[in-house]
């Protein structure tokens, strides 16, 4: 059953996001303490990954095709992105706050990623990449384009020793929701304004 719009946006602007529960499917709220964030000015690009970057092997797309990217995370042996989540987020993007930053490479969807933007605030959920470092690319755009817009947060929830290497790290719940109140006050330009 879908998520009420409302109250899944409502938490959203008091720091909470759903998980559902892999085995079963049920949906739990959770605001970690400390909470995963980027510096968006402080945004690291791993040589490597300049390098792809720069020959432009990929193309990037935003919202062409939400509902691909969002199953295409989902599609793993075990998942918090169970069936209800995906119908609720499919939603969210039909009613203009979910969007899908993705990579193609030769026509074909490489990867990308999804999240939630309320004000000034992005929110990251899931990633996925069908070829090396497709998502990784859509993660740069991404923040690329949060940037050009004027977003001051990119959140992305818990901390990975994968999204380290870009540069995100922990900041305690206190400071998290003071920067997310500041960030809600924001109204940024629209992501189709800068491309």
């Amino acid at each position: 059953m879908i998520i009420n719009p409302d109250i899944l946006l409502e938490a959203y602007r008091i720091g909470y996001f759903p998980m559902a529960e892999p085995e079963t499917g049920k949906i739990y709220w959770y605001s970690p303490d400390p909470r995963a964030i980027f510096d968006l000015n402080n945004f690291h690009v791993p040589k490597s990954l300049q390098k792809k970057l720069k020959s432009n092997i990929f193309e990037f797309e935003i919202n062409k095709n939400f509902n691909m990217v969002i199953k295409s995370c989902a599609n793993r042996d075990d998942t918090w992105i169970s069936k209800d989540i995906i119908e609720s987020y499919i939603y969210l993007n039909q009613i203009g706050y979910a969007y899908s930053f993705e990579a193609y490479y030769k026509n074909e969807l490489a990867g990308g990623l999804y999240g939630v933007a309320i004000g000034g605030a992005f929110f990251g959920e899931s990633m996925f990449h069908n070829i090396t470092d497709a998502s990784k690319a859509a993660l740069a755009f991404l923040v690329k384009t949060l940037k050009k817009c004027g977003y001051i947060l990119l959140d992305t929830q818990y901390i990975t020793p994968h999204l380290q290497k870009f540069g995100a790290y922990e900041i305690p719940k206190n400071e998290y929701l003071k920067l997310l109140k500041l960030a809600l006050s924001i109204n940024p330009l629209k992501f189709d304004e800068v491309r």
